[in-house]
């Protein structure tokens, strides 16, 4: 008879599995790695992770939402940290290229072209996608409110994400040299910003 696993007991083996999961799925892609791979990696038999995860697409769920929370927090962070608006601005930006090649399993399966944002079965994600979606326009609004910008924060804060995306995907395929999204983000933002200066 299988004991009783307590609340503590099933949260660390859901994090022990989502951490092989990132992992494998990183590195075989999503659907290369089976339940019976995550169970073997943890040393356990293979049913063993659906005493905690419907299935892998479960699974695969759990790891993005963790990610988004993880970069989420990591750019809350870096604004709260910074005084002025336009320092607000510099401390996200270069937050989120760090935490990008700080964690690029994570980052890469958060974005995975093949994957939903959540569903009524994975509301979790779908509220982690939302919140890492609003870092990318408190800052903005800083800036709109200190007179720096001007302009829709939405859209601003969505061409800011697109070119920081951008030039941090083409150094992971290997199409910028290492370090170069990090001067390509600077160039790009202060290039952007002057653009949405009032009077501009």
């Amino acid at each position: 008879m299988p004991r009783v696993l307590t609340e503590t007991d099933v949260a660390d083996f859901r994090d022990r599995l989502c951490a092989a999961a990132e992992r494998l799925f990183a590195e075989k892609g999503p659907d290369a790695v089976t339940m019976r791979q995550l169970a073997a990696e943890l040393g356990v038999s293979p049913m063993t992770p659906y005493r905690y995860f419907q299935d892998k697409d479960d699974i695969l769920a759990a790891v993005r939402t963790n990610g988004f929370n993880q970069f989420a927090e990591t750019l809350e962070a870096a604004r709260s940290s910074a005084k002025s608006a336009r320092a607000k601005a510099a401390a996200v930006g270069d937050a989120y290229v760090r935490f990008a090649f700080e964690h690029p399993h994570t980052y890469k399966l958060m974005f995975d072209l093949n994957q939903p944002m959540g569903d009524e079965q994975h509301p979790e994600l779908m509220e982690a996608g939302r919140r890492a979606h609003e870092t990318q326009t408190a800052w903005v609004k800083d800036q709109i409110a200190a007179g720096e910008m001007v302009g829709d924060p939405q859209q601003i804060g969505a061409m800011f994400w697109a070119a920081t995306h951008g030039v941090v995907v083409l150094e992971m395929a290997g199409k910028l040299p290492p370090g170069a999204a990090r001067e390509l983000h600077h160039q790009l933002s202060s290039t952007l910003a002057k653009g949405l200066k009032p009077g501009a």
